[in-house]
């Protein structure tokens, strides 16, 4: 089975392509990296897939499911969940915090319930907080709860961001760019932590990176993009010897 597949997708903006004619496919529970020069359009294809650009052609199934023109907050209730290239934590929130509110599309209370605090209320705050907690433990970042996370060393926020994401039940998370401004100790920890992620949750993960390293080490299969195009799908042993690939990355 497939969790997201992606059929002929494009998308203008004016004259320009910034992706064109683009078809890959993800199983359930698979870990995809998606790779390309800066440009190739593999952010926009991000983009696309949560909801915040929609195609000018072709089709993208989640789930067996139609998501073309739905709202991101759809989508991520249909379960798919996002990490942004640029660490997007709420400032001015504790660790905790950042983590609670992930849990809004499963919140039953109101905003009048809020307000007067009722019991109901109450004991949906208690659960989501203890789930969060939950989360938190699996990272090793219970200690913190309390800190504010943009005191956070740059590793652990980007731990942060993943365990957000995580708070929403994805069926297939996208980190974008995960190891971008990591130094080589960091890199290995977040490698760690994205294939403790895949087994413990069970979910499908697809992966924009531009540290090869990374890639190569935990991916299953990598797609390879290029001026908004598919120029080469297989495993790493494939790619690395792709003279298509190679000459994308080299110019030649």
């Amino acid at each position: 089975m497939n969790i997201l597949e992606l059929k002929n997708i494009g998308i203008s903006f004016g004259g320009l392509k910034a992706v064109h004619n683009v078809n890959f496919k993800i199983g359930e529970h698979e870990l995809l990296g998606l790779i390309g020069p800066n440009g190739a359009g593999k952010t926009t294809l991000f983009n696309l897939l949560t909801g915040i650009y929609r195609p000018t052609e072709g089709s993208i199934l989640f789930d067996g499911q139609s998501i073309i023109g739905l709202k991101p907050s759809q989508i991520v209730k249909l379960g798919a969940a996002r990490t942004f290239q640029n660490i997007r934590l709420f400032k001015g929130l504790t660790v905790l915090e950042n983590v609670k509110t992930a849990f809004f599309h499963r919140m039953s209370y109101n905003t009048f319930s809020a307000i007067i605090r009722t019991k109901k209320f109450r004991e949906e705050e208690i659960a989501i907080e203890e789930k969060a907690i939950a989360l938190l433990k699996i990272f090793r970042m219970e200690s913190m709860i309390h800190q504010d996370a943009d005191n956070l060393p740059y590793g652990m926020q980007r731990k942060l961001e993943i365990a957000r994401a995580l708070a929403t039940n994805p069926k297939l998370l996208l980190l974008d760019e995960p190891a971008a401004g990591m130094n080589p100790q960091e890199t290995k920890e977040l490698m760690e932590t994205i294939l403790m992620v895949k087994d413990h949750f069970n979910i499908a993960i697809l992966l924009i990176e531009h540290d090869m390293n990374l890639v190569m080490g935990i991916c299953e299969r990598i797609v390879v993009v290029d001026y908004g195009q598919v120029i080469a799908t297989g495993t790493p042993e494939e790619i690395k010897t792709n003279k298509r690939v190679i000459g994308a990355y080299l110019g030649e």
